[in-house]
């Protein structure tokens, strides 16, 4: 990849792009010239191109409203290429511009036309703003543009994805573990066990006591045989009973259908492979008061009753 990022492709885009350029105006100055052939009939030369028996190409000079048009577009080239940065790192363009620049002039402009409003709802708690229909569908829109891409527009998650509708929180879902989720960002690791438990025989018995925690269909014997070697090997994570750390962010094993699926094939997946989650940190897409109203609305979606009273309530204002 360091071929890639060498400045010998600045120059190499810069120089193919001028020339690139100039050869136009160069191509379009020497057709330019062409003058129009007369043969001893009276008739232009033509290039023996014929369609339907009577449609004859002639060797006719470019329009010239067309010709005007093509010089334009050359000159329009030669500015936008002076004033803005099309010639890679080499050349920064005399107006200065970067996306860069751009996408924060935005924020700013964002930040100053919706700060106040979000900032007003900084001084309530989570719960009494999850209740609010305001700040519940601005906190919808915030959801839709920065966490919808993974959890789904209806929160509802994909295998690695966390659904946020339930009462299912692998990191805690109290309104404090929710904002501390969305600020700091969490980072969960499964590492492969296979060779800790030694042999596939005592995994799937592992597996099947996964399977009986949940009520799930399973082999008791299995279930038995394999209970000692999940408290010994997966216990430390997940507790005796399966019941998971908020702390280290090891999931409810007694949830049927988990964040990377239910089933004996996918527990035996997660021996054999493990499991490497990560949600990564908003701290510095979103402002605090954003975090604040994103939280409350997450807060609503596992907590039916604050999400009632903001369908239902009074705007607030």
């Amino acid at each position: 990849m360091s071929d890639f990022t060498s400045g010998f492709w600045d120059w190499y885009v810069a120089i193919l792009t001028i020339v690139s350029v100039i050869a136009c105006a160069v191509f379009l100055k020497s057709q330019s010239k062409a003058r129009v052939k007369l043969l001893p009939s009276g008739e232009p030369e033509s290039t023996a191109h014929v369609w339907d028996d009577t449609l004859r190409e002639y060797q006719q000079p470019l329009p010239r409203w067309w010709v005007v048009l093509f010089y334009l577009t050359v000159v329009f080239a030669l500015a936008y290429l002076a004033l803005f940065p099309g010639l890679g790192t080499q050349f920064k363009g005399v107006l200065g511009w970067t996306s860069a620049k751009e996408l924060h002039d935005e924020d700013v402009a964002a930040d100053a036309r919706f700060g106040p409003l979000f900032d007003a709802y900084l001084a309530r708690d989570i719960p009494s703003i999850a209740g609010d229909p305001r700040a519940h569908q601005i906190g919808a829109h915030i959801f839709l543009n920065n966490c919808a891409p993974c959890h789904g527009s209806d929160a509802r998650g994909a295998r690695g994805f966390p659904n946020l509708t339930d009462e299912e929180w692998i990191w805690g879902g109290t309104p404090e573990a929710i904002e501390t989720t969305i600020t700091e960002g969490r980072e969960a690791l499964m590492p492969p066990q296979i060779d800790n438990i030694g042999s596939e025989e005592l995994a799937t018995d592992i597996a099947h006591h996964v399977l009986s925690l949940s009520g799930s269909r399973h082999d008791a014997a299995r279930a038995a045989r394999g209970a000692a070697s999940f408290g010994a090997i997966c216990g430390t994570c997940h507790g005796a009973q399966g019941k998971g750390n908020p702390e280290l962010g090891a999931p409810d094993l007694a949830v049927p259908f988990g964040t990377y699926g239910g089933g004996e094939a996918a527990i035996l997946d997660a021996i054999h492979h493990g499991h490497h989650g990560v949600m990564p940190a908003h701290k510095d897409v979103l402002s605090k008061a954003q975090i604040h109203l994103v939280a409350a609305y997450i807060y609503s979606l596992s907590h039916p009753g604050a999400a009632a009273r903001a369908d239902t309530g009074t705007v607030a204002r």
